[in-house]
């Protein structure tokens, strides 16, 4: 009988293992409140993943983890001018209806949002990693901004072709919703006896389109989604990737073995191996081959 056989340990890959100065980069755990107090703390390292997690709500994490005190104000005085500009503008603009206040008031909280996006990229950048390209870090880079983890990971070569598929998911989705509001709009028309006489086209047909383009506009949406979740797990994947080594040597060896039931996989034949298969008294115990494939 012939029986190929795979050590289990070719297909274990210790990518989690603690290399020092910063934890296992692993998903047991995917926040930990002691962790992430423990690093702000300086008492012990904390992941990337666990860092930026927590610094999204408690924001200015990164930059007392990294050690980088004076980045502090400017974070907590963008935040407080983009949040304290917005909310007063939008209130005078409820009270008098200021036409500045409502050109302004969007315009400081998306101050305020980039402020916040910009102090965890910042964080993340700042990072030090014991590995790299490391796995954390390229996906933070590619959560916080689309293509990044790729450029970190040096397969810049990629980044025009998820640019490409997630803008062109924006313009369908924009030209999908468009066209929905415009044949929403002639729907209500037409179905409205009054009004029902002024519109080009009928109201069933003006019902196929609108249903037509909503359901254009929801798979634009899947696809904007899809696009972007592939291109972060490009990034960690191939972070993950980045030290395994693939060349031309190619090896195979074939050796005897004993495969019995009670051994993952079979053993050398040596006289140990066959004391200890018939140690355990076994009539299914049987005699083949193990093949080992390097590469």
């Amino acid at each position: 009988m012939v029986h190929a056989q795979f050590r289990s340990e070719a297909f274990t890959q210790n990518y989690n293992e603690d290399t020092g100065a910063n934890p296992a980069d692993t998903s047991d755990k995917l926040f930990s409140f002691e962790e992430y107090f423990g690093g702000l703390a300086h008492k012990r390292p904390a992941r990337i993943g666990t860092l930026v997690g927590g610094s999204a709500i408690l924001v200015g994490g990164c930059q007392i983890y990294n050690k980088q005190y004076w980045k502090l104000p400017i974070v907590y005085g963008g935040l407080a001018v983009g949040l304290g500009g917005g909310i007063w503008t939008l209130e005078k603009y409820k009270k008098t209806g200021d036409e500045w206040c409502k050109n302004a008031y969007p315009w400081f909280f998306a101050a305020a949002g980039l402020t916040w996006w910009a102090s965890l990229l910042d964080g993340a950048i700042c990072y030090h990693a014991d590995r790299k390209p490391d796995p954390g870090k390229s996906t933070i880079y590619s959560l916080l901004c689309p293509g990044m983890g790729q450029i970190y990971n040096g397969e810049s070569w990629k980044v025009p072709i998820y640019w490409a598929c997630l803008v062109g998911s924006v313009h369908f989705y924009v030209t999908n919703k468009t066209n929905y509001e415009r044949y929403r709009w002639i729907y209500d028309q037409a179905s409205n006896p009054e009004t029902s006489s002024s519109t080009p086209i009928s109201a069933e047909t003006a019902k196929w389109y609108r249903d037509e383009y909503r359901r254009y506009r929801d798979y634009s949406v899947l696809a904007l989604a899809g696009f972007y979740l592939l291109q972060v797990i490009d990034a960690n994947v191939f972070a993950y990737m980045g030290d395994f080594e693939v060349n031309d040597n190619i090896s195979m060896r074939v050796s005897p073995a004993v495969i019995t039931p009670y051994d993952h996989y079979a053993g050398d034949f040596t006289g140990a191996s066959i004391r200890r298969s018939a140690s355990y008294g076994n009539a299914y115990d049987a005699y083949g081959l193990k093949l080992a494939l390097k590469f």
